[in-house]
């Protein structure tokens, strides 16, 4: 059987600095950050007090949600189902009735997470066990389940297809569209709601924190905080939201009529085995040059045939071997990479909405044409110096932006890589 092409048609986001496609397109075309100073890191003795927390959330909610789908919430699933919600409906499809018995079956999700309902865990299900009066929780452990934000989705869109959470650390994302688009592929599927989300409180950073990873220099100045590249990066900067992308087969796609915004050429997740060098929080080199090449592999590109690469970058002391291992795996000089950008520095690490927030603004920028800045890396790691001409620092527009390649690295020596193109018909 001929596999199926897998194309996007879909995308939505909850991001700190825009929620939907428009206003995050906005954001990222003007360099905009999403970091703000939080005053309960500050009171919860964090010595990180910035973070990336999405806005406007409430008036979503009350926009697009009943009383009852509201209170069956929190962070991450709510996060997860307004963007699920956005990308169904921009890529034209319907949301259904609540009271109907229709089930699409066609139809699936994985959106995954990488640290779930910590904050439900600690601030309600923890203390209400511990006074021992059980019957006080009520409906608590629905909103528990790592695999509640699908759950919910699944429950919002009727989704009869695979429904599924899945939970690689900072990899979740990315690895949720790299199994979607196996699954539609393989034609088990026409169309799949592929991404993550993450919630956002002090018991979520706390222990990053605590191993000293997160940025403590810029408390006074958030925008400045997140440093990814930068010679004076201290740790990457806390974050919540969600990405999430329609995948669709391009003849499901083609067949209604639907927008397409770009194809997914290939893609692949590996681990390097915590080995050579890889641990818990440290990526083994091999691995990762491994994952790269297999997924450029299977798009049948070559190496120089690829514009751009949005990093996984997060302003720690990986950002320059993850860019050795780029140049590595593509066996290119560094005045010949593709040019180098990090998502992150705009929004802060989402963790395991990382990857779909950075995959929804990969195809955003190959839609239109454009490649937004690295904020906070005027001085550039010296490691990086090779690179200087290939990490733009303002937004280039660029209208024949065609490939562009999106990788994650995660805590457990996991990486995932995915190749897009812009859609041409």
């Amino acid at each position: 059987m001929t596999p199926e092409r897998v194309v996007v048609t879909g995308l939505g986001v909850i991001a700190p600095n825009g929620n939907g496609k428009e206003a995050f397109a906005n954001a990222l075309r003007e360099c905009k950050s999403g970091i703000r100073f939080g005053p309960e890191l500050r009171d919860g003795g964090l010595a990180c007090q910035v973070s990336g927390v999405p806005q406007g959330i409430e008036e979503l909610c009350e926009k697009n949600f009943t009383e009852e789908e509201r209170r069956l919430s929190n962070h991450f699933v709510t996060y997860a189902c307004l963007a699920a919600l956005d990308a169904w409906q921009d890529a034209g499809l319907r949301r259904p009735p609540a009271d109907s018995d229709e089930v699409d079956w066609d139809s699936g999700a994985i959106v995954g997470t990488g640290c779930g309902a910590v904050e439900i865990m600690a601030e309600k299900l923890v203390p209400i066990v511990n006074t021992g009066n059980i019957r006080r929780l009520g409906s608590t452990m629905e909103h528990t389940f790592g695999s509640a934000n699908s759950a919910r989705v699944a429950a919002l869109l009727a989704l009869g297809n695979q429904v599924s959470s899945n939970s690689s650390a900072c990899s979740t994302g990315n690895e949720a569209v790299v199994e979607s688009f196996f699954r539609i592929r393989e034609g088990r599927a026409k169309r799949m709601l592929a991404g993550g989300s993450e919630g956002h409180s002090k018991y979520t950073s706390a222990g990053a924190d605590a191993m000293r990873v997160l940025c403590r220099t810029h408390n006074d100045s958030p925008e400045k905080a997140s440093r990814p590249m930068s010679a004076s990066a201290g740790g990457f900067v806390p974050a919540g939201g969600a990405g999430i992308l329609v995948l669709e087969s391009l003849s499901s796609a083609r067949a209604r009529g639907a927008r397409i915004y770009a194809e997914v050429l290939g893609a692949h997740v590996n681990c390097g085995g915590q080995r050579m060098g890889g641990s818990m929080s440290a990526p083994n080199g091999e691995g990762v040059r491994r994952c790269i090449r297999a997924a450029v592999a299977m798009a049948d590109v070559r190496p120089d045939q690829i514009d751009a690469i949005n990093g996984h970058l997060t302003a720690t002391m990986a950002d320059p071997l993850e860019i050795e291992s780029w140049r590595a795996a593509l066996d290119l000089p560094p005045a010949k990479m593709p040019l180098i950008q990090a998502t992150k520095s705009l929004v802060g690490h989402a963790l395991g909405a990382a990857g779909g927030i950075e995959c929804v603004a990969t195809v955003l920028q190959l839609d239109r044409g454009f490649l937004h800045g690295s904020l906070n890396c005027e001085d550039l790691h010296p490691a990086l110096a090779a690179y200087a001409d290939r990490i733009p620092h303002e937004t280039v527009m660029l209208p024949n932006l065609k490939i562009m390649a999106k990788a994650s690295f995660g805590f457990g020596d996991v990486n995932a890589c995915i190749v897009f193109r812009k859609f041409e018909n």
